[in-house]
């Protein structure tokens, strides 16, 4: 089984994928709808990839205000988590993503993505991130687990 980050959007949702042993996290791809809330086609791709990599829990970055409260984007995130949840059966954990989207640019910027072609893929990435941070911090409490 796998773990799947997701980096829940207005317009789009980035995807990354955890390699089997939970090390790293892989972007595949960004999911796009014309619409904020037109989830059905949405929904029906994260389940095809659900099933092809094979997921057993999802990671869904919440996007939470820089002083820790939680605003609009933070409600539609936990709906979607909700539909999610009910439409694959799968657990789907919440991940503080505060400053992803610009770590993401900047990690774009110092491998020289040109400025033009970095909102392409910055969702992908901060789906990455995420995910990432989901992945060293159960390692971490794993860790810290077996030493106590």
């Amino acid at each position: 089984m796998r773990v799947m980050g997701l980096d829940f959007g207005s317009k789009t949702v980035g995807v990354a994928i955890s390699d089997p042993l939970f090390v790293t996290a892989q972007g595949i791809e960004i999911i796009r709808r014309k619409e904020e809330n037109k989830l059905r086609h949405t929904l029906q791709r994260i389940e095809e990839l659900i099933g092809e990599y094979e997921v057993g829990q999802i990671v869904l970055g919440l996007p939470k205000n820089m002083n820790a409260t939680e605003g609009e984007r933070v409600e539609k995130t936990k709906e979607f988590a909700d539909k999610l949840a009910r439409r694959t059966g799968l657990p789907v954990a919440f991940m503080d993503e505060r400053l992803t989207t610009v770590a993401a640019d900047r990690t774009m910027m110092e491998v020289g993505v040109r400025r033009e072609n970095r909102k392409e893929y910055v969702d992908m990435i901060a789906a990455v991130l995420i995910l990432q941070e989901y992945l060293d911090r159960q390692r971490m409490q794993t860790e810290n687990g077996q030493e106590n």
